[in-house]
């Protein structure tokens, strides 16, 4: 896996490229909603090549392996919590196999939608279910880890320690938040991912957060409390929902583009898309980019 030290060194180049949305364009390749993603992926596994190669092919240089909920305790309600280490090893070679000459992240979400995952007394829970997924994703060979869409400090530190028990090297942190800079727990962003930075963290920093006019600002305000490398993984605008109950995004891949620019020249340097963006807003990032 590479290390803390040597993705600072690969940063000193210049940005990286992240990839862009996941789950929104598997649905638009025919994944139905509310299916267990990663047993859909499993099952059509040309959906998924299909989408990180274009990835790649758009300029992606780290892409995030399909594990966001692969969790045992996510993982349970299609049956596949007994095999969480295999699932996770499968879906990394995947991406492997889709992109082969970029780095390939192990992807761990916030756990809040199966457990109070901000109560203290569930700690040891998150750390176990946390350390069954980095085992899988360790042992599929993943290049990195990345935590995202974290919404409280309690769910990094679970990661954080999982990790550490895995032997894990590089590990991000991302967080979900209001565009003012708090996280959805009410606690000033800043010096959660100060902590974490000096907890070890390789890079931290946010995603899933509505891109506008306010984004370079907000990583201007980060900014000032980390030292290394800032993430921004923003969604293409405010959504909207459309008569069938799907969130429609109004930003489009230019305009994305030239935020993410603003973005980095307020000293983002991990870039990427989240909710409604696609392998054509990654190519219009390197464009801008250049």
């Amino acid at each position: 896996m590479l290390t803390r030290d040597a993705l600072h060194t690969l940063l000193q180049n210049g940005p990286i490229l992240l990839d862009g949305a996941t789950g929104s364009n598997l649905m638009r390749m025919g994944m139905p909603r509310g299916c267990c993603t990663e047993e859909w992926i499993l099952s059509h596994p040309d959906a998924i090549l299909d989408l990180q190669r274009r990835y790649a092919q758009a300029g992606s240089q780290i892409i995030y392996a399909p594990t966001f909920q692969a969790q045992s305790v996510a993982l349970k309600r299609a049956g596949l919590d007994g095999r969480t280490e295999d699932v996770n090893a499968q879906l990394v070679a995947l991406s492997r196999r889709a992109a082969p000459d970029c780095w390939i992240a192990g992807d761990i979400a916030t756990l809040s939608g199966y457990l109070d995952s901000w109560d203290p007394a569930q700690f040891e829970t998150l750390v176990e279910q946390y350390r069954r997924q980095i085992h899988g994703l360790i042992d599929g060979g993943a290049d990195l880890l990345v935590g995202e869409t974290l919404l409280y400090p309690q769910e990094a530190e679970a990661i954080l320690t999982a990790a550490e028990l895995e032997g894990a090297g590089a590990v991000l942190y991302s967080f979900t938040m209001q565009n003012d800079g708090s996280l959805f727990s009410g606690m000033e962003a800043g010096p959660v991912l100060r902590e974490l930075e000096q907890a070890g963290a390789a890079a931290v920093g946010f995603n899933c957060v509505a891109a506008g006019t306010q984004t370079p600002a907000l990583v201007s305000k980060l900014r000032r409390f980390v030292q290394g490398p800032l993430m921004c993984k923003p969604n293409a605008g405010e959504p909207s929902i459309n008569a069938k109950g799907i969130a429609e995004y109004p930003m489009e891949a230019v305009e994305f583009a030239g935020l993410m620019a603003d973005c980095a020249a307020m000293g983002a340097k991990l870039l990427g898309g989240c909710c409604g963006t696609d392998p054509s807003f990654i190519a219009a990032m390197r464009q801008a980019l250049r």
